[in-house]
């Protein structure tokens, strides 16, 4: 198990450089790696289900302590990543399958590997997890309604059926996973070390099938796609923090609130478009698996070089994030 574990921190450093190597792989062989798209909600709904392990009632704390900064947070999550999407979409004029796509990527709620990069960026830890557990929860029915706001005039939405979905891929996990917490909390201790490295593995697997199944779409549109995945989630950092800066929070909400507002949960938005659209609709969420981790990597490693404002806090982040890896 301590091996095991070892190798779990290891995948989490390097988690981005997996996710490109084995993408290129997938790319120069997809016929060895197409089968993997059969299996991206089934593998969405384990990581799902290693997030409702983790999960505590202090996750949600601060709804009620300090709602303000979390519904910044959370109208940054909901209003500037859909819109954006949108107006990258209009303005580059891509065409219906990527801006559908580009828009779906900025629908989902907040990755959880944002959590652990606002740890490195002496950001507000407790923020990033609530703003992630809640939008996660919201996002059954936010998801297929900014779908249908934005996306409407380039594929047909079935809100109905994306809120289905959602709840079957998300929320039952998630409750699976709170259940298992609570009724077997030893087993749940002794196996939480490895959460990380089996969502990296689930997650590498699905980009694997997407890449391998989207290989010809990605030798003509690759550039456009990432390009679009590049500007929506630089924009995302950009006015997350400045959205915080407006409202005048504290500068370890900024950072919490412009990391959780960049980084998407992609691995929702592949599974969505695999299930309800064609293939080159995944193509964005694909993209930003990888680079969402990059950028996110590097923003926090030049914020984290600044000593903390309030250590106390600080000691208390540290405490929140080892519960979550």
């Amino acid at each position: 198990m301590e091996i095991l574990g070892r190798i779990s921190s290891w995948a989490g450093k390097y988690f981005a450089l997996i996710i490109v190597v084995f993408s290129v792989v997938a790319f120069m062989m997809p016929e060895t790696f197409i089968g993997f798209g059969a299996y991206v909600t089934i593998l969405l709904g384990v990581v799902m289900f290693g997030m409702g392990l983790t999960l505590k009632a202090a996750d949600f704390k601060l709804v009620l302590t300090r709602p303000v900064p979390v519904l910044i947070g959370l109208g940054a999550q909901f209003i500037i990543m859909p819109t954006t999407a949108f107006l990258i979409a209009y303005l580059l004029n891509l065409p219906e399958e990527i801006a559908a796509g580009l828009v779906l990527l900025g629908s989902v709620p907040g990755g959880t590997a944002s959590n652990v990069m606002v740890f490195l960026a002496k950001g507000n830890v407790p923020l990033s997890i609530t703003m992630t557990s809640v939008s996660t929860l919201l996002a059954p029915v936010m998801t297929p309604l900014l779908l249908l706001i934005f996306a409407g005039e380039w594929m047909p939405i079935d809100p109905v059926s994306m809120f289905m979905s959602i709840f079957q891929v998300i929320i039952i996990p998630i409750l699976l996973g709170l259940l298992v917490n609570r009724y077997l909390p030893r087993a749940t201790e002794k196996g939480v070390s490895l959460l990380p490295l089996i969502s990296i593995v689930a997650i590498t697997i699905i980009v694997m099938g997407v890449v391998a199944g989207n290989r010809d779409n990605i030798a003509t549109a690759g550039i456009l796609v990432f390009v679009s995945a590049l500007l929506h989630n630089g924009f995302g950092l950009f006015l997350g923090y400045y959205a915080a800066k407006l409202f005048k929070l504290p500068i370890q909400d900024q950072r919490a609130v412009s990391i959780e507002t960049g980084m998407q949960n992609s691995g929702l938005g592949v599974a969505l478009a695999s299930a309800h659209f064609t293939p080159l609709v995944a193509l964005p969420s694909a993209f930003a698996s990888a680079w969402q981790l990059i950028t996110g990597t590097v923003l926090a490693s030049r914020w984290g070089k600044k000593k903390p404002e309030n250590d106390q806090e600080q000691a208390t982040a540290e405490q929140l994030i080892d519960s979550k890896s």
